[in-house]
Parts: structure tokens; C-alpha cells; sequence
């Protein structure tokens, strides 16, 4: 009882390759009853077939290989809309707070009037001269005299 290992090439579009994967036993048993067959056509007798392993071809390869890339190019893509309409979303409702804003201030200065404005002014001009107190290289001129040798304002 000797064994022998021989490879047996499967014909073309006999099985596809998710049924060489998903359903071995039945591939299985259809290869070992066409080798029996075609074995006792030579007086060859065959006690047990065994499948062990299986290898596809370069076409195949690079068949997979492209579907995968393909999937990641789908995937990438689904990432850049799903990225696309948060950040429009995004857009949306923060433009919408802007215009709630923009009323909300509207009102306001309707009720006080340029009250608010002035007194925003005058926070202004404080802070400029506190700053410029601060400063050594500042020099204060009066406002109505002529800044250069007496000349008239």
C-alpha cells in the first residue's frame, strides 16, 4: 500500500472558487468519483482520494488583490462624504448660532440704545490710555496748540 501524491488541475468554470472554499466535502467527493472514473479507463484502481490543498493562479491572485483595493477605495470614499456632511452640518448649525447671536444683539441695541456703544467707547479709550501711561516713549501734546514751533493749527 503505497501512496502517491499527483496534482490534478480542475477545469475551467467546473467550480468557482467560493464553492472550493464553502462546500470542500461536495467538491471533494465529485473530484474523487471523475479521477476514479478516469483512473479505471488505465486498469488503475484508487483506494482513497484526499484533497489537501488548494492553490489558485496568478489571475485569481491579482483578481482578490484588485477587489480588496477596490473596497478600500469604496470605504475611503464613504469616509470623505460621511466627513463632508458633518462638517457641512457642522457649517450649518454654527452659521445658525452666528444669525441667533446677530438677533440677540439686534434686540439688545434696541432696548438701551447707543448707550451700549458709548459705554464700549469709553472701555476702549481707558484701556488705550492705560496703555499708553505705561509707555516710557509717550509724549502728550495738548490738542488745540501746534504741535511744531508755535505754528497755527
Amino acid at each position: 500500500s503505497s501512496g502517491i501524491n499527483a496534482e490534478w488541475p480542475l477545469r475551467p468554470g467546473k467550480y468557482d472558487a467560493s464553492e472550493l472554499i464553502t462546500q470542500r466535502d461536495a467538491v471533494s467527493n465529485s473530484v474523487a468519483d471523475d479521477l476514479t472514473r478516469r483512473a479505471e479507463t488505465f486498469g488503475i484502481f484508487l483506494d482513497d482520494i484526499s484533497i489537501t490543498h488548494l492553490s489558485f493562479g496568478a489571475e485569481f491572485a491579482r483578481a482578490v488583490e484588485s477587489k480588496q483595493v477596490a473596497q478600500q477605495e469604496a470605504e475611503r470614499s464613504r469616509y470623505y462624504v460621511e466627513k463632508a456632511e458633518f462638517e457641512k452640518a457642522a457649517t450649518i448649525m454654527s452659521a445658525e448660532g452666528d444669525a441667533e447671536a446677530a438677533k440677540m444683539l439686534s434686540k439688545a441695541f434696541d432696548k438701551v440704545g447707543d448707550s451700549l456703544i458709548e459705554l464700549r467707547k469709553m472701555e476702549a479709550a481707558e484701556e488705550i490710555a492705560a496703555n499708553l501711561a505705561g509707555s516710557r516713549n509717550v509724549v502728550y501734546l495738548p490738542k488745540d496748540k501746534g504741535m511744531l514751533l508755535n505754528l497755527p493749527a
